[in-house]
């Protein structure tokens, strides 16, 4: 007989690091989830200067909240604590800035019953009241012309890898993995691929997605591309066989545009002239998905660029460092 799994108990992880008023937003939105069954909310308040603790006693009596404090360590093993400590046997693991929809829990929970996976992952989106700069940066993580769509669309290339701003794990996948690494970039990679070497199945689950606020500066959205490209070699070596040439991709495209600028001085045009035409189809594309704004469009173009030159420089960086 095949051991059907023991039916969701959703217990909701979130890390925070001095993001007392993201997490008040969170929060507000788990309030109001059309999902009725038990579920807790696990915060982990990760060596905070600007705590969360009058955010957390503001939704005590409407939330089944447990508040814990610990020293920094990271997201990682925050979640891992957290985890720990949880009552349920399934974990939603949401990143501090994010928002739920109102469908959210109850469309895991139909999708679980529906075809039952120890992890799964979903997208992310723009909520109609960011700011244009957050909705250019979803625009440039997001965009099938920028990422391939590799964040969460059906139409993705290669099989979806769950990151940790919106993902579920179930408690027997933590017990057997252990959970997150101490890694600050790239943990959640590292987990999903575990998680495969383990014989565990994960989902992609369209209806899950949430609002996901990412960085508020072009400064802070380069720095934490950077980190994500010099994450990625060091994945490729943990596991040779997961490693792509279209990683390579935002690298290439950042050598070639300095080259392409180089060839201007020699009269060449043609290089410049492809780099305008794709950085033009972009300001198209962010322009159709955000209602024609051309503030929007714009800035998606600059950020699209920030993206490839953070993670384009942190991967050639960490690739060569490490042959060193």
């Amino acid at each position: 007989d095949i051991a059907m799994p023991v039916k969701p108990v959703f217990s909701i992880i979130i890390p925070v690091y001095n993001r007392p008023e993201e997490l008040d937003e969170l929060l507000a939105s788990i309030l109001i989830q059309e999902y009725v069954e038990v579920f807790d909310v696990c915060i982990i308040e990760d060596g905070s200067s600007v705590k969360s603790d009058l955010i957390v006693e503001k939704y005590r009596t409407e939330l089944p909240i447990h508040y814990f404090e610990k020293e920094n360590t990271g997201p990682g093993p925050s979640r891992n604590f957290g985890m720990q400590k949880a009552n349920g046997n399934y974990f939603i693991i949401l990143d501090s800035d994010v928002i739920l929809p109102k469908h959210y829990l109850a469309s895991v929970a139909k999708q679980l019953e529906h075809k039952y996976t120890d992890a799964f992952g979903g997208s992310d989106a723009a909520h109609p009241n960011f700011s244009v700069l957050q909705k250019a940066i979803n625009y440039s993580m997001t965009s099938f012309f920028t990422t391939g769509g590799i964040r969460g669309k059906k139409t993705s290339v290669g099989k979806f890898q769950p990151r940790s701003f919106n993902m579920g794990l179930s408690k027997k996948a933590f017990e057997i993995t252990n959970g997150f690494s101490e890694m600050r970039a790239g943990e959640d990679i590292d987990l999903t691929f575990r998680l495969w070497n383990h014989g565990l199945e994960t989902q992609f689950i369209d209806t899950a997605f949430v609002y996901h606020k990412r960085r508020n500066s072009i400064s802070s959205f380069f720095h934490q591309t950077y980190a994500f490209g010099a994450a990625r070699p060091k994945l490729n070596k943990m596991y040779p066989t997961t490693a792509k040439l279209t990683y390579w991709f935002p690298s290439v495209f950042i050598l070639g545009l300095d080259l392409s600028i180089l060839l201007l001085i020699f009269g060449i045009y043609s290089p410049i002239l492809v780099y305008g035409l794709y950085l033009s189809l972009i300001a198209l594309d962010a322009s159709f998905r955000n209602k024609n704004n051309p503030i929007v469009s714009l800035l998606s173009v600059i950020t699209s660029l920030t993206q490839f030159l953070g993670y384009g420089l942190g991967f050639l960086e960490a690739t060569f460092s490490s042959k060193k």
